[in-house]
């Protein structure tokens, strides 16, 4: 599959992933902790492991703009 097919499914679900953890804990009091569990637990893996494929789909942007900056002020000296 190509990378920006991929960007175009896994960022909606990233969206819908963070959005979910405020949600689901502020639905904390009104629900049982199996439903807890399962939005607010189970969400949160797999939000860390949508927001570490999105930063592999990405990672060449994190270094054109972040890295490379980094070691060009390391040349340059103080």
């Amino acid at each position: 599959m190509e990378k920006n097919t991929m960007l175009k499914v896994v960022n909606p679900v990233l969206a819908v992933l963070i959005l979910n953890q405020p949600f689901s804990g502020f639905l904390y009091s009104w629900t049982d902790w199996d439903a807890f569990e399962t939005m607010h637990v189970g969400g949160g893996i797999l939000l860390l492991l949508f927001a570490a494929i999105h930063l592999m789909l990405n990672w060449k942007w994190v270094q054109m703009n972040f890295l490379n900056n980094a070691k060009k002020k390391e040349k340059s000296g103080p």
